[in-house]
């Protein structure tokens, strides 16, 4: 198999999946310093999972889970650490159902362990790895949440039944009232990103 008729119908990345410690501060800031809209959430007893959207059917997530402590670090863009980063999975876009599932036959034609179709509600989606041992996902939208205006009181969108007060402030105004001040990590980014001699 190959390229060719026989291809997914890929449509681009649909979410790359993040982990945060503070989903409040999360939303401050991609929302209100990066100017993302945030399209979606989920929530179970164990996790949030939040959607900003960069651009039609493509969005970045972040996960934010309850009651587990994680080692939170930064690492500065490309250098190396032995510690596992706050990468979580990444989605890949599908046009629709028959194309996920026609993605399927073919991950078990190749003998590739894929999960059977997990219905989120906003969108359906396969699981599987690659030979390195990285998360993928496809998904297709069934409710697209992106490249419309944001509409906070959609609950098929919206189903976080506990948000972060950033989506009370989106709600009422749409905008965040504060954004959280960021650092470069360490001294290696001193010099890795300086310009000139």
């Amino acid at each position: 198999m190959g390229p060719g008729e026989l291809s997914p119908r890929w449509r681009g990345v649909h979410h790359l999946a993040l982990i945060t410690p503070d989903m409040d501060a999360t939303v401050r800031f991609w929302c209100g310093a990066l100017g993302a809209r945030l399209v979606a959430t989920l929530a179970t007893d164990s996790f949030r999972h939040y959607f900003f959207e960069f651009g039609p059917g493509s969005t970045i997530a972040f996960f934010e889970y309850q009651g587990v402590d994680l080692d939170f670090f930064a690492k500065p863009a490309g250098v190396p650490t032995p510690q596992a980063s706050q990468f979580d999975h990444l989605s890949l876009a599908l046009p629709d159902e028959d194309a996920l599932h026609a993605l399927r036959s073919r991950l078990k034609e190749a003998g590739c362990e894929v999960t059977d179709v997990v219905d989120h509600g906003i969108m359906r989606s396969i699981y599987f790895t690659d030979p390195a041992g990285i998360a993928l996902e496809a998904s297709f939208w069934v409710t697209d949440a992106t490249g419309r205006p944001a509409d906070y009181g959609d609950s098929r969108l919206f189903a976080d039944p506990d948000p972060v007060p950033a989506v009370a402030e989106l709600r009422a105004r749409g905008e965040v009232d504060a954004i959280p001040a960021t650092r470069l990590v360490d001294e290696v980014t001193r010099d890795l990103y300086r310009v000139g001699p």
